[in-house]
């Protein structure tokens, strides 16, 4: 008894008749003519975000944050064929560009530009992360300030001398606003009312706060207690170096962070 076999072999597939052209089975991400991108439209929304804001996080941009996760890796190297480099946080789910240094210190082509902290931005930085991190251990999910409460805590650390109350409080509001401008403090419905962005975390870790305390010790050009803790500045410690560092002029600042870099 033999087995019957049919034989399901397209002769045209064979011959290569039937057989789908390579180009057609290759997925297109075309969305305009001429256009040779390789990267979805979600993938590219998310590389022009990355490009031209500060950072971007799962709290404000949920879609793209959710695009980034699931294409980091593409993203990365997107950004690195610009000589910029991508650093993710996900404990604070946030993400931003830095600018690439070559391994042996060397400087390369750069689309973004530096921004320097002024003197009362520094203290700022400072008091907000100090505050969201207090409120934070309290169990408070959304750290909430007031912009005239910002200005008269900047206030405290101007230096019994400075008699320019008027253009304090002027570059004191500046620097409120600056912040809200790279997105550290998030606008409200009110507009004197901001939220603290959890990115302060990932702008002033510890390491951060060390520099950022020798450089008001530098400022100040005197010697200030030293922190309590070699590892971690106290608030008392930067207090101090932040109250007695007078700047020469508005145009003192401290050296750019480059999580706050901005695209040209």
């Amino acid at each position: 008894m033999t087995d019957d076999v049919t034989d399901v072999t397209d002769e045209s597939a064979i011959e290569g008749d039937a057989l789908p052209d390579e180009d057609d089975t290759a997925e297109s991400f075309s969305l305009f003519e001429g256009d040779e991108g390789g990267l979805t439209v979600e993938q590219r929304r998310t590389l022009v975000l990355l490009l031209r804001h500060r950072y971007i996080s799962a709290a404000m941009q949920p879609a793209e944050w959710r695009t980034l996760l699931t294409s980091q890796s593409l993203l990365k190297s997107r950004l690195n064929d610009l000589f910029l480099d991508l650093h993710v946080d996900l404990h604070y789910e946030v993400a931003f560009k830095r600018q690439a240094v070559g391994e042996g210190g060397e400087r390369f082509p750069t689309l973004l530009h530096d921004v320097s902290y002024t003197r009362e931005e520094t203290i700022l930085l400072v008091l907000l992360r100090q505050r969201f991190r207090s409120e934070r251990a309290n169990g408070v999910d959304i750290v909430i300030v007031d912009r005239d409460n910002l200005v008269d805590n900047v206030a405290h650390f101007r230096p019994e001398h400075a008699t320019d109350r008027f253009g304090d409080a002027r570059r004191a509001t500046a620097a409120v606003d600056s912040l809200a401008k790279a997105r550290v403090l998030l606008k409200t419905s009110d507009p004197d009312r901001f939220r603290i962005s959890a990115v302060i975390e990932v702008l002033l870790p510890i390491e951060r706060l060390t520099e950022l305390w020798e450089w008001l010790v530098n400022q100040n050009g005197a010697d200030l207690p030293a922190p309590v803790d070699a590892d971690e500045p106290d608030a008392a410690a930067l207090d101090a170096a932040a109250l007695d560092a007078e700047p020469d002029s508005d145009d003192d600042r401290e050296p750019a962070d480059p999580a706050l870099e901005a695209a040209s």
